[in-house]
């Protein structure tokens, strides 16, 4: 019975992570739509700093205890989830929409090298193959009508600064889900929640100053109905109730993993452009999908082969 509570949790764990990523896919349309009428770091800074409001009142009715112990570990959570956003922000500005999303997505290249030199995990076999399946699919994915021998070579003969700012962003995003492993289990959910989201809020508007006084972007903002779809969307969907899944529910996931299926992002950002912006996917894309679909289900296949295999042996 113990087994089975077990395998219903996690598989209840990865759903839940499958459903923060439909909703993470619907925010490229809605967020690109937004942005025209405010700035970007100002967008980040407001869709924050709405579901942290909300959760600081939660925590106020509710009186739940502030610890001390939990609040560097999720000030650490935020500034590596700001830095992710940061960072692509930047790269986007500098680099193509479809650049921009391989590059993210190579997070999943970046997740097992921080577990090692964080976690001291190595991750399983079946996970690794899932992760190359997975990479080879966002190569289809991300090229469009092109051959894939035509955009690597593209991609690398056009490697700029967005680009590299992207790959930083990637990196962030990779630590911020290992970290996510590391803490959860040993602080209390909604504080960590309240702390990360906070902290992230309160280094967007920081940022946004900044690239005002630099002349970097200017700060504007026009409350069309729109933009306030995008905040309420964004703000508590995609954040309050998605980064709260993350942290809530990551824990019971490898985090390479987790990213495996954080690589469905683009497949439902896709769908999502290709029913409200009239997007079309080429060939090379739906093989693309294909693949990294066929990742997570040899990562999950060699998993439970795995771990039933040493569960068998004799101890």
């Amino acid at each position: 019975m113990a087994k089975h509570s077990k395998y219903f949790y996690k598989y209840t764990a990865e759903a839940a992570l499958v459903l923060m990523t439909i909703i993470w896919g619907g925010t490229f349309v809605i967020v690109k739509e937004s942005l025209n009428d405010i700035s970007s770091m100002l967008f980040i800074a407001i869709r924050f700093a709405i579901a942290s409001l909300l959760l600081i009142a939660f925590l106020f009715v509710k009186k739940i205890e502030v610890e001390r112990n939990t609040i560097l570990p999720g000030i650490m959570l935020g500034v590596f989830l700001f830095s992710g956003f940061f960072f692509q922000t930047l790269g986007l500005k500098l680099t193509t929409a479809t650049k921009s999303g391989f590059i993210t997505g190579t997070l999943i290249v970046f997740i097992p090298f921080v577990q090692i030199l964080v976690e001291r995990k190595f991750p399983s076999k079946g996970v690794l193959i899932g992760a190359a399946i997975v990479i080879l699919g966002l190569l289809f994915l991300s090229s469009g009508g092109a051959s894939i021998a035509t955009f690597i070579s593209e991609l690398g003969a056009s490697f700029n600064l967005g680009d590299m700012l992207t790959l930083i962003c990637a990196f962030f995003f990779a630590v911020h889900i290992v970290y996510i492993d590391v803490y959860s289990p040993k602080h209390n959910f909604w504080v960590l929640l309240t702390t990360q989201l906070t902290t992230v809020a309160v280094l967007g508007f920081a940022a946004s100053l900044l690239f005002f006084g630099l002349s970097v972007e200017a700060l504007h903002i026009d409350l069309t109905k729109y933009l306030l779809f995008g905040l309420l969307y964004t703000s508590l969907l995609a954040t309050l109730f998605n980064i709260g899944i993350q942290t809530r529910f990551q824990k019971v996931v490898s985090p390479t993993k987790a990213g495996i299926i954080y690589s469905f992002e683009p497949i439902f950002a896709a769908v999502f452009a290709f029913f409200l912006l009239g997007e079309k996917i080429s060939n090379f894309g739906l093989l693309g999908c294909v693949l990294i679909f066929f990742g997570l289900i040899v990562a999950e296949l060699f998993d439970s082969y795995f771990e039933n295999k040493n569960e068998s042996e004799p101890s």
